[in-house]
């Protein structure tokens, strides 16, 4: 069966023991899976961040995941490399868990990328 054909759920599970397997700690939540997105998008590497710099790495993060709908595009990147988004369009108004959902679906089409 291809991974695809999976329900979400276990897609998901899947890719959280994935990520726990390369980098020694299996995300929490989607939250944590965002905010390893944005340290990878950020290109830094791993250091220790500030509470307003992790906030600022999770919207990188969800930004990164739903560029790859053009909803966002990256616009510039600033003098300490931060990458900067631009909305294209508006997501689609939904409940939370419509929103985990579409993140979820983004997320694990980021990673068939990477």
């Amino acid at each position: 069966m291809e991974m695809e054909d999976q329900p979400l759920d276990v897609q998901w599970d899947n890719l959280l023991d994935t990520i726990g397997n390369r980098i020694g700690k299996r995300p929490a939540d989607l939250n944590g899976v965002l905010f390893l997105i944005g340290v990878q998008e950020l290109g830094h590497g791993a250091r220790r961040f500030t509470k307003e710099q992790k906030q600022d790495l999770m919207h990188i993060g969800i930004c990164a995941v739903l560029s790859l709908s053009s909803y966002y595009e990256l616009e510039y990147r600033d003098e300490d490399g931060w990458p900067h988004y631009k909305l294209l369009r508006a997501l689609p108004v939904s409940d939370l868990s419509r929103q985990d959902q579409l993140l979820r679906l983004h997320v694990l089409e980021y990673f068939k990328g990477v």
